[in-house]
């Protein structure tokens, strides 16, 4: 098990950019593929972006394809999202997570406790 706190959600404006990092405690952070869901109100929790555990593979949902880009630091223990041109409907609460290299939830085991990005004039 890894413990994962997330951290850079806040009030964006449309069209700007926002990063968020996911801080991994535990010596076998680079063991874990890690993964960014995320659930809007009223809404079930989808996927957004995985990564391997080297980096060097990525998948992404359509709905943030060429706008998201997923990143990793395993020296620093800290996986990133990068979120470009928001939108409105990108407002959600953003969860990271530690698993299987996938886009299913059910594959990520470790979970942190999300933070909220609310993307609105």
């Amino acid at each position: 098990q890894v413990h994962l706190v997330e951290s850079g959600g806040e009030l964006v404006e449309p069209g700007n950019s926002r990063r968020l990092s996911c801080a991994g405690y535990g010596r076998t952070f680079d063991w874990y593929a890690m993964g960014w869901f995320r659930q809007a109100p009223g809404k079930e929790r989808e996927f957004v972006a995985s990564i391997d555990q080297s980096g060097r593979s990525t998948h992404y949902a359509d709905s943030v394809k060429g706008r998201f880009t997923i990143s990793r630091d395993n020296a620093q223990n800290t996986v990133y999202l990068q979120m470009n041109s928001l939108k409105p409907e990108d407002t959600a609460v953003y969860y990271c997570a530690a698993g299987a290299y996938s886009t299913e939830e059910a594959q990520f085991g470790s979970w942190g406790q999300g933070t909220q990005v609310t993307v609105s004039l």
